[in-house]
Parts: structure tokens; sequence; C-alpha cells
């Protein structure tokens, strides 16, 4: 890929090999088309335990497991009626991610909500706070242009939103990074992988290793 700056049919080729390794691995990421209109979006339900200012993952598959801020995944398949009778249901976060493709930057965007089981969405300032503490310095300088609350372009639904603004910028290093290995990536793998992890979604190992494979 030349240009970070790619149409939504490419964006949706890039979805289309990210879902095909998320089903072979169990990650739980599906394609949802828009009705009435070609426009769709990725997403995934992903629940979480809230301790303090961080969340450790429920239903992450052992292939699946990545990298988490203090605690590991917990091996535990869960919807919403098979949340552990130990763990108190105001202590459960459920995090609905979407992947949407902007026409006005040209990336793609990751929307999501969060709500406890009792169905109490949290607030901004929740989301703010949650924030790792890796990522708190750049959320300080600037929180409005980090994570902000908008409604969703294809839904019409109150959403968060990490701002693209800046995707391109720390996009196009990634991508000279892998133009100077002669290496192609799937730019939404890198992408999320980057972005993700900012609001407790993580992208297992395979996910780049898979992109490797995609391109021999």
């Amino acid at each position: 890929m030349e240009d970070e700056f790619f149409g939504e049919e490419t964006f949706q080729q890039y979805c289309a090999k990210f879902i095909k390794h998320s089903q072979q691995i169990g990650d739980g990421w599906k394609w949802r088309t828009a009705k009435d209109c070609s426009d769709g979006y990725m997403y995934k339900t992903q629940f979480q335990i809230k301790t303090g200012t961080m969340a450790s993952h429920l239903g992450t598959p052992a292939s699946a497991q990545t990298c988490l801020p203090t605690e590991e995944a917990l091996e535990l398949p869960l919807d919403d009626s098979e949340v552990p009778g130990s763990t108190a249901a105001s202590e459960v976060i459920k995090y609905e991610y979407h992947v949407l493709y902007s026409c006005s930057y040209q990336v793609p965007v990751l929307y999501f909500r969060a709500s406890f089981l009792d169905g109490r969405p949290l607030s901004l300032k929740d989301i703010w706070e949650g924030v790792h503490e890796c990522y708190k310095t750049r959320l300080l300088q600037g929180p409005w242009d980090t994570i902000t609350q908008q409604e969703h372009p294809i839904l019409g639904q109150p959403f968060f939103v990490l701002h693209p603004c800046k995707t391109n910028e720390f996009m196009a290093a990634v991508l000279k990074d892998s133009q100077k290995i002669n290496r192609n990536v799937n730019y939404v793998t890198s992408w999320l992988s980057i972005v993700g992890p900012v609001v407790g979604l993580n992208l297992p190992l395979s996910y780049a290793k898979a992109a490797m494979q995609d391109e021999q």
C-alpha cells in the first residue's frame, strides 16, 4: 500500500481478511451491512471485569490471548447470561466495538459503547478515567481530540469514538517501515493494534502473522 489514504472498498477488503482470521481463532469479530445501502462495519462485543481504572477481559480464547496491561485474559466464553455468579453485575462492563470507514478522513474509525450489565452506560468521564496509564499523558493533552462522544454515522445512536485526526500521521510511519522491509500489511490490523489498547481492545499476535501469510 503506497498511500495511507484508501477507499471504502479497500477498507472492506481489509476487514474481510481480518474477520476471516477472527473466525479461525474464535475472536468474535463480524461484519454487519447497513440497511438500504452497501455501507457496513466490523463489530465485536466483549465483557471486561472492572478493577479500579483497569479491566481484565472475559471471553478471550487461549489462542487469542495477547499482552494485557496488568492481568491475563480469563478463558470464559461469556454472554449476558453466563457471567459468573461470584462477580457482581456492577463490576462487569459490556463493550461493543465498531470499526467504520470515514469518508472525510479516508481512514478507519473506532466507535464503541460501554455499559454495566444492568444497562447503566458509562459516561465519557468514566471512559477517560479508564484509559490505561500508558495513554494518559496523550489523553490529558487533548481529551476531546482523543476520545469523545458523537452519533454513530450508521446507527444514529450515541457512541464514544477515538478521534481519527491523528490516524494518517501515525499510520504513515507504519506503512513506511513496512515498505522499507518490503512487506505488505493489513491496514486495519496494524491500525487497530495501535488504537485498540487505548480503550481495552487488544489484538492477538496471530493477526499480524496472518497478515504476513496473506502476502505469500
